[in-house]
């Protein structure tokens, strides 16, 4: 899989937001990995997780829209979601402010959550992950940055091969339709809104979400459309 490493972005602000997300999910997963007994923490993946058949209940729980973005079941579902939005949470945070781009995140992953919960009312199976928010990031920097050049790099075992820098609006694009194709490759083998809406489709979600939302929380006078 082609990972971004970094982008020739610069920002004006220090993302203090960008950076509590990473630790507070850094933490909450060590919590769940380290501190917790495996049955504990699979108590924990119940009890935050996103379950959508607890909403059709007389109290669903609705704080777990918010909290499944912070639980993640794997190291290497962590650490895309913290990379992606190391690389380019930063710059849209600088665009949106602080307090902007907190809500724009919080309410990026609650639109993801509550699409996930009507097309699936019957799972029974905890949904986690930041992918949903992270994505809304990621739609909302292709809005703001698009010729922003980002670093590229090869995953090959213990050696990286390093691409080259590319236009944001390419790389950003290409990811896009990555997603959709394999949203609906997934949807093909498997039928049904269940497997539309996994982790592919989360993504989609958010995107399209990102980019709907971008204009409304922008600083005012900030353009888009722009380089840097």
């Amino acid at each position: 899989m082609v990972l971004p490493l970094e982008d020739d972005n610069p920002v004006a602000l220090r993302p203090a937001v960008t950076i509590a997300i990473v630790v507070l999910c850094a933490l909450v997963y060590v919590w769940q990995r380290v501190v917790l007994a495996p049955q504990d923490a699979r108590d924990l993946e119940l009890a935050w997780g996103l379950v959508p058949s607890t909403f059709s209940q007389p109290s669903p729980p609705w704080e777990t829209l918010f909290t499944a973005m912070f639980l993640h079941l794997g190291l290497v579902h962590l650490a895309g979601n913290v990379l992606f939005l190391w690389v380019f949470g930063n710059n849209v945070e600088d665009a949106m402010g602080h307090a902007r781009f907190a809500a724009f995140y919080v309410i990026c992953g609650l639109l993801v959550s509550m699409v996930y919960v009507l097309a699936n009312p019957d799972s029974a199976v905890p949904a986690t992950g930041a992918s949903g928010a992270v994505s809304g990031v990621l739609g909302a920097y292709l809005l703001l940055y698009p010729r922003a050049r980002v670093s590229l790099t090869l995953p090959l075992g213990f050696i990286n091969a390093q691409l080259g820098q590319f236009p944001a609006g390419w790389v950003l694009a290409g990811w896009f339709l990555l997603q959709l194709v394999m949203a609906a490759i997934v949807a093909t083998r498997a039928p049904g809104g269940g497997a539309f809406l996994g982790s592919f489709a989360a993504h989609v979600a958010g995107f399209v979400a990102g980019l709907a939302l971008v204009t409304l929380f922008k600083r005012r006078g900030v353009p888009l459309w722009r380089q840097y």
